[in-house]
């Protein structure tokens, strides 16, 4: 069992969102006990876009409720999907305010695509104009050909800035869909664990590992990965790792691209910045450019030790709306 501060177990989500509404006011509203809003609403002439997620993985998805991002952020259970029922209540605040489309981005989890889907099928009942698009990026999840079949992780990210600065830009439904299938096409990930976190209201760890091995390939809830490996050199794991990105899309010489590396929990900067220094290297010898990128922690799962890198291919439409400006409290 390991050690976690909190009052009751029960109410783990609902006491953390009101610490969070409570931390960046200016910024977020709660909504009920389980959605965040922006404080301030986008021109509601612009699409709506909201996601709907497990909770254990802060700063995602809370973070990203903001200008320039998501409208709102429906908090489900500790790493388990809001029901339709919870997802509806965001729609219908959304709408009620006036908003005239809602595009839902949905993190590939089997369970994140069925309520998802529910809740479209609700809100066409409550005659709310809503849609959803299915992201995923994680190689190790599927083989290349199977990209449907593939889990979604860290390196939705891309996606998530990309098709909510969009929107804020005044950029419709069916072409932000477009553009978020397009983001997570261009998108690989690959992650990597030393040691498991803890589910906080069990205490137990999600996997177990030896201590001279990693896991290869896990997903965010600490889904097993595609086998294990004895503990390498920050370079070595790192070539392998790239090795097997780039291969997958595959990623050419003379690329722009973003990259992210995560940290999925308890790594410090000081390895993250060893591994991103290799990232850089290999990039270098592959001949393609690295235009932007995020160092840091994105995407946890509570204290897990591990991280994942992501390679998302730019053109200038990408780019211009990741730079696009915004201000949520992570960005």
């Amino acid at each position: 069992m390991m050690k976690k501060i909190m009052d009751n177990k029960k109410t783990l989500v609902q006491d953390m969102l009101e610490g969070y509404v409570k931390a960046f006011p200016r910024r977020v509203r709660l909504l009920g006990n389980h959605i965040l809003l922006r404080a301030k609403e986008k021109d509601l002439s612009k699409t709506a876009v909201i996601i709907g997620n497990g909770s254990g993985h802060e700063p995602a998805m809370i973070d990203l409720v903001g200008e320039g991002l998501f409208d709102a952020n429906v908090c489900g259970k500790i790493f388990a999907a809001p029901s339709p029922m919870e997802m509806m209540d965001a729609l219908k605040e959304l709408s009620k305010n006036g908003h005239k489309e809602i595009l839902i981005l949905v993190s590939s989890h089997a369970g994140d695509i069925l309520n998802a889907k529910m809740t479209l099928m609700l809100a066409k009942a409550e005659g709310i104009k809503a849609d959803m698009v299915v992201l995923w990026d994680d190689i190790s999840s599927a083989p290349k050909g199977m990209e449907q079949e593939r889990r979604g992780t860290a390196g939705l990210f891309f996606a998530y800035k990309v098709v909510c600065s969009a929107a804020e830009d005044g950029m419709k439904m069916h072409d932000l869909i477009v553009l978020a299938e397009k983001t997570r096409d261009n998108t690989r990930t690959l992650s990597v664990a030393i040691k498991s976190g803890t589910h906080p209201e069990t205490g137990l760890p999600t996997f177990e590992l030896p201590e001279d091995e990693i896991e290869v390939g896990m997903g965010v809830h600490g889904e097993a990965g595609t086998g294990r490996m004895k503990l390498p050199t920050a370079k070595d794991l790192t070539e392998y790792m790239m090795e097997q990105i780039l291969a997958d899309k595959p990623f050419i010489s003379g690329d722009k691209v973003g990259v992210l590396v995560n940290n999925a929990g308890s790594m410090t900067r000081m390895e993250l910045m060893i591994i991103y220094r290799h990232v850089v290297r290999i990039m270098e010898e592959k001949g393609i450019e690295i235009v932007r990128n995020w160092v840091g922690t994105y995407v946890t799962t509570q204290e897990m030790a591990g991280f994942s890198i992501a390679v998302c291919k730019m053109d200038d439409e990408i780019l211009k709306y990741y730079d696009y400006k915004v201000d949520s409290p992570l960005f």
